[in-house]
């Protein structure tokens, strides 16, 4: 079977095969965080050592970063996504199925720099494909990646319900992505520097990272308050708002299922308004969920505050990828790269920051911090707006042909 070479065809068949790519990714991430309490009874890694275990993966994931930085300057990034998927999921098998505490840490090590080059990689290619499309298609990628999380959760749920081991949780789904990842590879498209697109001189300008910052601040304040909600959620219920152990498992959840509805409709939201009006009013619904959960008198009424965080977080994140592209049209990947390691700072500092102001403070007021951080995001929406970030409707920027 050969690639298809109709132009508009092959722009098609490379954003289905990244929205494969993202869906994988999203699958694999949960089987892996979901089961860190299979991990640690395994392998025997003490209550001490697993923090240091769970910090060295963000941490080589912003190696692998960096890396790709200087990888796509020789290497083309949809390359560099079609070698390292394969690797990230038996990374995750090796987490499942090796026999001591050095060999998963070699394991873990392995998933964190290849996954940190995949994130890159990925987003570098949904950047290039909404440049080529003239409109917003980005939301669109990190929904697919929410709903692989919805269904990796989902199949750890059932290996720790069915009382199955890690390898033989990992190994079947391995042997299905393994071989799709390799597959969707094949049709993966890059786009082409902006200047080029339009007929110019290619000629990479420097990222200056004094105009990178604001986007950098937002993304590692996004992922706060994500990890905020991933690592609290359910203590946060049972603990402060009394809820049973059985609801407790529902906040996050929920968060994830209106994470894919917001960024599967998100889109549609960017074409219509612009990205900075989408953005604003993303800001301003996710720091009301937290000042719904903060000031929540019961359970219920705190799940409605992680709805609207779900709601609000979703299109942070993939619009602040895209407002990069369009900040550093022939640098693009490499502002990318740079951006994607504030993704691993915030998931870094989000946990062990409200879990110190919890036990010092209330776990309610720790709330209110990922709040303000996530509020500072307005100060920097007009990083996200621009003429050339308009798309859809009277937005869109004239294009000959439609290509789906």
């Amino acid at each position: 079977m050969t690639a298809p070479l109709v132009p508009g065809a092959q722009l098609r068949h490379g954003r289905a095969s990244l929205a494969i790519s993202f869906f994988i990714q999203g699958a694999v991430f949960a089987l892996l965080v979901t089961r860190i309490p299979a991990i640690q009874d395994r392998y025997g890694i003490s209550d001490g050592l697993l923090p240091v275990f769970l910090a060295a993966v963000p941490v080589l994931a912003g190696v692998g970063s960096v890396g790709t930085e200087h990888l796509v300057k020789r290497v083309r990034p949809s390359r560099v996504l079609r070698c390292v998927q394969p690797v990230v999921c038996l990374a995750l098998l090796a987490v499942g199925a090796v026999g001591s505490m050095g060999q998963v840490a070699c394991a873990l090590a392995a998933f964190g720099l290849s996954v940190g080059a995949l994130d890159a990689s990925m987003n570098m290619l949904g950047v290039s494909l909404q440049r080529a499309y003239g409109r917003s298609i980005m939301l669109g990628f990190h929904a697919a990646y929410s709903l692989g999380g919805i269904v990796g959760a989902s199949l750890a749920w059932a290996g720790a319900h069915w009382h199955l081991s890690l390898a033989v949780l990992y190994g079947p789904v391995v042997l299905v992505l393994v071989p799709v990842a390799l597959v969707a590879g094949r049709w993966f498209v890059d786009g082409e520097p902006a200047q080029a697109a339009e007929g110019g001189a290619v000629k990479a300008a420097p990222v200056a990272m004094r105009l990178l910052l604001p986007l950098c601040l937002v993304m590692a304040f996004a992922y706060i308050g994500d990890s905020t909600v991933s690592n609290w959620s359910a203590k946060y219920l049972q603990d402060v708002l009394g809820s049973s152990e059985q609801l407790a498992t529902v906040p996050y959840n929920v968060y994830m299922v209106t994470t894919l509805l917001g960024r599967a409709v998100g889109d549609l939201g960017v074409r219509r308004f612009g990205a900075a009006a989408v953005v604003r009013t993303g800001t301003v619904v996710a720091a009301g969920g937290f000042a719904v959960v903060a000031a929540a008198p019961g359970a219920w009424i705190g799940m409605v505050g992680f709805t609207l965080l779900g709601l609000g977080l979703c299109v942070i994140v993939p619009q602040t990828f895209a407002a990069a592209g369009r900040l550093f049209p022939s640098a693009s990947d490499t502002a990318i790269a740079r951006l994607n390691i504030f993704n691993y700072v915030g998931f870094l500092i989000g946990s062990p920051l409200v879990g110190a102001l919890g036990d010092a403070w209330s776990y309610r007021g720790a709330m209110l911090v990922p709040m303000v951080l996530v509020l500072v995001t307005l100060v920097y929406a007009r990083s996200f707006g621009s003429p050339q970030a308009r798309y859809g409707d009277e937005h869109e920027r004239p294009r000959t042909a439609d290509v789906g």
